[in-house]
């Protein structure tokens, strides 16, 4: 029963328009009138900023929503900042972590690649909470997979939700191999 209300919660999480955000019950103001809330300092499609850079940015499928990852112009392993955020621009539901200081310890790196077959996962955990911003491709299946996204899994469950990107999508994850700790899965 307890892992179907968490369940139900994810996707209420989806289908809720509102400031709600997984792990925090309270709305951050602050947040929202500082990122996002001008859409002409935003770039297209993105919930970046127009003077960061933008690592990961798509609509989601079924949904006016957009998932991003921003960067520092200046984003090294030891200076600058990235940041998740989701939401509409104006409008965030999340943006991790709020600090932009020693942001790049709270991320991970993975990255596997072989012939036909290429996957990199950025992952980070919100209260417990397990996020995974993905760029997957694999030119084994018939047909070809190409899927990019987000996946969300609740704290101690092992069901997971994944939001996955449709149309245009902005991707350049390989900058954060040298700035992120590797996940060694």
């Amino acid at each position: 029963m307890k892992l179907l209300t968490i369940v139900l919660l994810l996707v209420l999480f989806i289908l809720v328009d509102g400031n709600r955000r997984i792990g925090h019950p309270a709305n951050n103001a602050q947040t929202q009138t500082t990122v996002g809330s001008d859409r002409k300092d935003l770039q297209s499609n993105s919930l970046c900023a127009k003077d960061e850079q933008n690592v990961f940015s798509c609509v989601l499928k079924r949904s006016p929503k957009i998932v991003s990852l921003c960067a520092a112009q200046t984003l090294g392993s030891d200076r600058g900042y990235l940041q998740y955020r989701f939401g509409l621009p104006g409008k965030l539901e999340l943006e991790y972590p709020k600090l932009r200081e020693g942001t790049q310890q709270l991320f991970r790196y993975m990255h596997y690649f072989r012939a036909q077959v290429d996957m990199t996962e950025i992952t980070f955990n919100v209260d417990g909470n397990e996020y995974s911003v993905f760029d997957d491709y694999n030119g084994e299946e018939i047909p070809k997979i190409s899927q990019h996204g987000v996946t969300v899994k609740a704290r101690g469950s092992s069901k997971q939700v994944t939001l996955l990107c449709s149309g245009k999508k902005e991707m350049n994850l390989s900058i954060l191999q040298s700035v992120l700790p590797e996940d060694n899965r």
